[in-house]
């Protein structure tokens, strides 16, 4: 550092990082190498920070990699990742997920360069498997309770609106579903959009999604629909799903997943057929009257999750959600309708004077 930094300020001169790069280029990965050179192109004020250069070369996603990203005009000096060839299974796993979720190269290169596997995607593997199958099959004796089942209003873990001060309900309610079909369709979506979002953007931001759309999906049935019980996770592979959607759009040009427009069409198909089943389902002749059959409402509250702040958390990739405006403004706009949501359920139901269906 101190033949290229003889005054000590931490910085080196895009001239002399430069050469470095040319000198040494060889023997870093040519990955790092693109996004280094990015950095060297893009910097306008003629210095490198040595402390970024360090982070970014000990995989830290710091201001030398937002650097590298958010400014423009950049070259990349190599093939696109899609053409490299004798990967192996695993890798070509990895490059496709990129290619699925990610709509810049550069960022594409990144993820495959230091994607390790380590942590798995275990968030949407243990909510699916531990969730739905485990605890419906071995704990419930059944796989899947249809609303026709007899213990389908007595189980403690839907939502009931007789029952709304037991908070847990308004997350428990994911681990029961109204048939085989409400289950299968929400099991494929999850595993096909979840997992591959977790294994790019971490579990704790595809986690805060799927949470957030489960929670809003039974607030908004408790506000919109008050006289009805919830199941399902439509709510939070909703969000997921929108979101994902949403991401594709926006950066339509950028996004070289396979087939785009056609997968996009069956996703939706798909949705649109299980929220349409939710809603003939709602105003069927419930099994058990007077409570009807369950809310559709959970679908659109973890569609607009999804299309606020799961859009927010996807396209800033592995950045500081901190930094982001718009972040905070539709966080403050999810809170703000929670607490609305919870005073509502205080005294929104007494002051109606709504006749609800019995407790279970």
């Amino acid at each position: 550092l101190s033949q290229f930094d003889p005054d000590n300020t931490g910085y080196i001169s895009t001239e002399k990082f430069r050469s470095l790069l040319q000198r040494h280029g060889s023997e870093l990965d040519p990955h790092k190498l693109e996004v280094l050179l990015a950095l060297a192109d893009s910097n306008s004020e003629g210095r490198i920070c040595y402390q970024d250069f360090v982070n970014l070369m000990s995989n830290k996603r710091s201001n030398s990699f937002r650097q590298a990203i958010l400014q423009g005009n950049r070259r990349l000096c190599s093939k696109a990742l899609l053409e490299e060839t004798g990967l192996s299974l695993s890798q070509r796993l990895i490059r496709h997920v990129a290619y699925e979720t990610l709509p810049r190269e550069i960022d594409r290169k990144w993820y495959y360069d230091s994607y390790t596997c380590c942590p798995p995607p275990w968030f949407m593997i243990t909510i699916t498997i531990v969730a739905f199958f485990l605890y419906n099959g071995v704990v419930l004796d059944r796989f899947v309770l249809q609303v026709s089942h007899p213990l389908y209003l007595k189980n403690a873990l839907l939502y009931h609106p007789q029952l709304r001060a037991q908070a847990w309900r308004y997350l428990t309610y994911i681990f029961m579903h109204a048939g085989i079909e409400h289950l299968g369709l929400n099991v494929v979506l999850q595993l096909l959009v979840g997992v591959p979002l977790e294994m790019v953007h971490g579990a704790a931001r595809i986690s805060f999604v799927y949470v957030a759309g489960v929670v809003a999906g039974s607030l908004a049935v408790s506000v919109a629909d008050m006289t009805a019980p919830v199941v399902g996770s439509s709510g939070g592979v909703y969000a997921l799903v929108s979101a994902h959607l949403a991401n594709i759009v926006m950066n339509w040009s950028g996004m070289k997943c396979q087939f785009k427009l056609l997968r996009m069409a069956v996703a939706l198909i798909c949705m649109s057929f299980e929220f349409g089943r939710a809603v003939w389902l709602r105003f069927h002749p419930s099994a058990y009257p007077p409570c009807p059959h369950p809310s559709f409402m959970a679908h659109l509250g973890g569609v607009m999750v999804g299309i606020t702040l799961g859009v927010i958390i996807l396209r800033n990739y592995e950045q500081r959600l901190q930094d982001q405006t718009l972040w905070w403004i539709f966080l403050s706009i999810y809170l703000i309708f929670v607490l609305f949501a919870i005073f509502w359920n205080i005294f929104a139901y007494s002051l109606l004077d709504l006749k609800l269906p019995p407790p279970p």
